[in-house]
């Protein structure tokens, strides 16, 4: 489980340390800074996929994503007394993104390229790695490192330093071109676990979604991000996964409503009071959208963490405290971070013995956690 995130220098995230626990809950305002903190947390998972530099570009570039003001307040800033004005800066331009959990914590530091007539001039370069045992970065505890194209790896009894002969290219991260099962195994553990992070922001339940569509069904434990193979997802929870929770998910939401899944691998509902099921077509789209949580929350192959971006859109107020209980159900296997504007859903997640409530709010232009103190952090130095 993530126990710290680290994030600074990414839109209005100037410089964000926060716990992390079982089930957690990032509210706010519109603005506050939530949708900031959800696609950190993406841009974390697409350096286990090698895509980090890509996804960047993807945003506007590194220039479009980095913090825009300046590097400090000063008191008289904060004040009023002064007006908010850049000031010269006492470190390099970056984009730090990290996290760490009781065994091991990871780093990366990404920054400005050098002056060149390339056409991708504009990428950003990732400048330094880290890798270290436990939550906090230490001078005895880092495992493996990269400065610049250098990278070197701890040997395993010995302790030490193993330089990498090959240099690694500014936009390749050390995560995916040193993770080893025999020298870098650990690189190799850490990266298998952001790649089985799971993000659910897009799950479609417009009247052309593919949720709505025959598909082709094989043993599906994940559902696709957009929900598109919700009958075979939901066949397989049915044979392989955990049917009774399934039954209960739904009975608790639709009043004692039944699912199945057709010859075509299509849902259909049985309602009490109906003399046939309705096909997944005849579905709102806030039932349809309640089906495909419970397809993901009920994974039977859960992930380490899942993050839901605004779950609690398109769905009746009715089915906020059944969300929450689903929510509550899933936690039991898995590490669950929920941005949501409801707070009706918020004050039911936050009764879980093992949440945390994470409220941002922003101050010239920066996000900030007023309720929470920063959680102890150190990033690797250029």
């Amino acid at each position: 489980m993530i126990t710290r995130l680290a994030i600074s220098g990414y839109r209005s995230l100037r410089d964000v340390t926060l716990a992390l626990g079982r089930v957690n809950i990032v509210t706010g305002a519109n603005g506050s800074g939530k949708s900031s903190l959800y696609r950190a947390l993406r841009l974390l998972s697409d350096v286990a996929q090698g895509r980090v530099v890509a996804s960047l570009a993807a945003e506007g570039g590194l220039s479009s994503t980095l913090w825009a003001g300046p590097e400090k307040f000063s008191r008289e800033m904060k004040s009023g007394q002064h007006p908010v004005q850049g000031t010269r800066r006492s470190g390099p331009v970056s984009l730090k993104l990290g996290f760490s959990a009781e065994d091991y914590g990871y780093a990366i530091d990404l920054g400005l390229p050098p002056p060149s007539s390339s056409r991708f001039a504009l990428d950003p370069v990732i400048k330094v790695e880290a890798v270290w045992t436990g939550e906090l970065l230490g001078r005895a505890n880092v495992i493996a490192e990269r400065h610049g194209a250098h990278s070197r790896l701890r040997e395993g009894k010995s302790g030490a330093w193993r330089d990498c002969t090959e240099h690694l290219s500014h936009f390749d991260s050390m995560m995916t071109h040193r993770a080893d099962p025999l020298d870098g195994w650990e690189l190799l553990l850490l990266r298998e676990r952001m790649r089985r992070w799971r993000f659910y922001d897009h799950l479609r339940t417009d009247r052309d979604a593919p949720a709505r569509r025959p598909q082709i069904g094989t043993f599906t434990p994940i559902l696709a991000a957009d929900g598109s193979d919700i009958g075979a997802a939901l066949q397989t929870i049915i044979e392989m996964g955990d049917r009774a929770a399934l039954d209960a998910a739904v009975a608790d939401a639709f009043d004692g409503a039944t699912l199945g899944v057709n010859d075509r691998f299509e849902v259909e509902m049985k309602q009490h009071g109906l003399l046939r099921e309705l096909n997944v077509a005849e579905l709102s789209e806030g039932t349809l959208r309640y089906i495909l949580l419970i397809a993901a929350l009920l994974s039977p192959r859960p992930p380490e963490l899942m993050i839901l971006n605004e779950p609690e859109a398109s769905l009746h107020p009715d089915l906020l405290g059944p969300l929450a209980r689903l929510v509550t159900k899933a936690a039991e296997h898995c590490q669950i971070v929920i941005v949501s504007h409801s707070s009706e859903l918020v004050a039911a997640l936050d009764r879980h013995p093992e949440s945390l409530l994470v409220r941002l709010e922003k101050e010239l232009g920066e996000t900030i956690l007023p309720d929470r103190s920063a959680s102890p952090w150190k990033w690797p130095t250029r």
